[in-house]
């Protein structure tokens, strides 16, 4: 492990416990996460770690804030970058899902750590609940575009959305993984076939 520098600033310290964190929750999952581990892992003393977050379910809360917020920036940014019409942001939303560096190992176990846990439940609600809503409204919106009058975006939406979720659960626990591409790739032939004429690969 390398060592940590001696000096950083309260945010940067705050952010490298945090990202141990995320780590540990990878390996041990959500009850099994103590604040010596977060310590050992990040190279800190256990002190330190009390000084930034004066409890476990604080730094957990904390982490799982850091996660949405991150999650949250990485679809609009890609959404911003995205020509304007239906498809073409439907297609960036997708590909934000399996970015390299929001679809990594450990942050697809912590990601599945929080979900799995009953306890941290409540807290998914109290950190996600209002991100969520704003990503199914965008991601509805867009269906609701290419489906036309006759269609039914709510379920077409939560389709895509529960497959998306789907696949980040199944590339932590599968016990024959395949990669980050295959798993976009299935979800845009998800889309493929809910709009064949109007969202193709091209």
């Amino acid at each position: 492990m390398t060592k940590p520098p001696r000096k950083l600033s309260r945010e940067a310290r705050r952010v490298q416990l945090i990202e141990a964190t995320i780590e540990v929750l990878a390996i041990k999952g959500y009850a099994r996460v103590t604040m010596s581990d977060v310590a050992v892992q990040a190279g800190l003393s256990h002190g330190l770690v009390n000084f930034h977050f004066q409890s476990k379910e604080l730094l957990l809360a904390e982490t799982l804030t850091y996660l949405a917020d991150e999650y949250v920036q990485n679809w609009q940014a890609a959404l911003a970058a995205a020509p304007p019409d239906p498809a073409a942001q439907l297609d960036a939303l997708i590909r934000a899902d399996f970015t390299a560096e929001l679809c990594t190992p450990q942050r697809l176990a912590a990601w599945c750590a929080f979900w799995g846990e009953a306890q941290s439940r409540p807290l998914y609600q109290e950190k996600c609940g209002a991100n969520n809503a704003e990503y199914v409204t965008r991601l509805e919106g867009l269906c609701a575009a290419l489906l036309g009058p006759a269609g039914k975006p709510v379920r077409v939406a939560r389709a895509i959305r529960v497959a998306s979720e789907g696949l980040w659960m199944d590339l932590v626990t599968q016990a024959e993984p395949y990669s980050v591409d295959e798993a976009l790739e299935t979800l845009l032939d998800v889309a493929a076939a809910f709009f064949p004429k109007a969202f193709t690969r091209a």
